[in-house]
């Protein structure tokens, strides 16, 4: 175990990420070159015999925080990695990219100085593969069954992998060029640098995992044929319809979704073009949404080049401490501050988000591109305009980012499948992720869940696997951290 007394002697003190101006100078992780093992370990140590670890239920993995905390703490590195892989397929992910509400529920959370959580798993899972702790994992057995898993974000890959290590032949199927879905071009590099997406794949082939890049499942590859070709089908492809906004002006050029933006981003840094299609350099940018992707289109503008940048959320400015109907341990909507809104900060001299606004309409130039955005305030309860309350903001390029409403309504997955969409738009499933009307079939991730965050789609790709598993031999030893029907900690 830890330091019982540990907080008491070491405050908290995350790992620092590099300089904004110096980030903003590449596309580089915020935090390359930065973990300190020293400081982790000190960190880790901090963790106290609390006795009910509240941040291991707050973790949708399940993941057992305590217990590698301690490891890192003594500087037991491969152990703390065995326990962090346990639960975790892809701790390298998660320690980069989750918004960690295992720390707002750390019992220290309740003085405001949690465990630095985070930071412990990205450098026990950094160190594990700089060690050469992480390999492949081949099955002892094969079980003569094959599965096919459509999409290869993180919970495909994540049932993927499970499957294919209990001896099953899985076959992953991407409609894109690369294997990785949203981490491979929704991500920003900065956030994830994509080697580390790279070589987990590169592990799954040495597994036996077999990917099949450019085929569309429900296009130009018959989802029913797919089916009859396999024993059981695991559909992953995410929530990829985006929320639109219907207002006038819509049509300008100059207006676009924030994932066609950050995808044309992402192919520049695969080499795929010197320049991106859709470019924010020189250009007074508004992004519409107060989400993640949002702060990710604002970091994404700022490497670019961006004149300015402004962040429109129709949502109240968050306090500072917690609303009295979010009690701890639960993760609370609070006053955050990215990386990215620090750049911009840094950048023009204040928060680049603008707070309890809704747009009206766009207005364009005499060439029919973009030129301002025409606001309103809203009140707080129902988003109703607040008359007299009008103003104009400039721009050259407007970045839609309101969220997305369940896989994509083109997929050609239902008719071919026979799958159902529920009220939220996404595919229905029943509890063990099984969908309703499709023999065989399981739904996992976004696909089923809605929009989520990268940990659950872990969490449901393990679970789904499981299920899978169940199936097609009448038993699994494959954990199952969550059920279809349970529900994010986050709004």
């Amino acid at each position: 175990m830890t330091d019982p007394s540990g907080f008491l002697h070491t405050a908290r003190s995350p790992v620092p990420p590099r300089p904004a101006e110096e980030r903003l100078g590449d596309w580089r992780e915020v935090y390359a070159g930065q973990v300190l093992l020293p400081l982790v370990s000190a960190q880790a140590n901090r963790c106290m015999d609390c006795g009910v670890p509240f941040c291991h239920g707050a973790c949708p993995l399940g993941n057992l925080i305590p217990e590698w905390n301690a490891y890192a703490a003594r500087g037991d590195w491969r152990a703390a990695s065995d326990r962090l892989h346990a639960t975790n397929n892809f701790p390298e992910f998660t320690g980069r990219l989750c918004p960690a509400p295992c720390e707002d529920a750390c019992v220290l959370a309740l003085e405001g100085a949690p465990v630095t959580i985070k930071n412990v798993e990205q450098a026990i899972a950094d160190h594990a593969w700089e060690s050469g702790y992480v390999g492949p994992a081949p099955p002892g057995r094969h079980s003569g069954r094959s599965v096919a898993v459509i999409g290869s974000g993180p919970a495909g890959l994540a049932a993927a992998q499970q499957l294919t290590r209990a001896g099953h032949t899985v076959v992953v199927y991407e409609r894109d060029d690369r294997v990785g879905g949203l981490l491979r071009y929704g991500i920003p590099a900065f956030k994830m640098e994509k080697s580390h997406l790279e070589r987990r794949i590169a592990q799954m082939r040495e597994e036996g995992t077999v990917f099949r890049t450019g085929c569309e499942v429900g296009g130009g590859v018959d989802a029913a044929e797919l089916r009859r070709r396999h024993d059981a089908v695991v559909v992953a492809v995410g929530a990829g319809q985006a929320r639109d906004l219907d207002v006038g002006g819509r049509e300008l050029a100059g207006v676009h979704q924030a994932m066609e933006y950050l995808v044309c981003a992402n192919r520049v840094g695969e080499g795929d073009a010197a320049e991106p299609r859709i470019t924010a350099e020189g250009r007074r940018v508004v992004v519409v949404g107060g989400g993640d992707t949002g702060s990710d289109c604002v970091g994404a503008a700022l490497r670019q080049g961006a004149l300015s940048v402004v962040q429109i959320d129709i949502n109240p400015e968050p306090g500072s401490g917690r609303a009295g109907h979010e009690p701890w341990p639960v993760y609370p909507k609070v006053y955050r501050i990215s990386h990215a809104h620090e750049e911009a900060r840094g950048r023009q001299g204040a928060d680049p988000r603008l707070f309890a606004l809704a747009t009206l309409r766009f207005e364009g130039d005499a060439g029919g591109r973009v030129r301002a955005l025409h606001l309103t305030r809203v009140e707080p309860q129902d988003r109703s305009p607040v008359p007299g309350t009008g103003q104009a903001v400039e721009a050259e390029l407007v970045l839609l980012a309101l969220g997305f409403s369940g896989p994509d309504r083109a997929c050609g997955l239902e008719g071919q499948l026979g799958l159902v969409r529920d009220g939220r738009g996404a595919f229905a499933r029943d509890s063990g992720f099984a969908a309703p009307r499709a023999e065989g079939v399981f739904v996992a991730g976004d696909a089923g869940r809605g929009q989520s965050l990268v940990v659950w789609a872990i969490a449901e790709g393990r679970a789904a696997a499981a299920a899978v598993d169940s199936y097609l031999t009448g038993r699994t030893e494959l954990p199952a951290p969550v059920r279809a029907d349970d529900r994010p900690l986050t709004a």
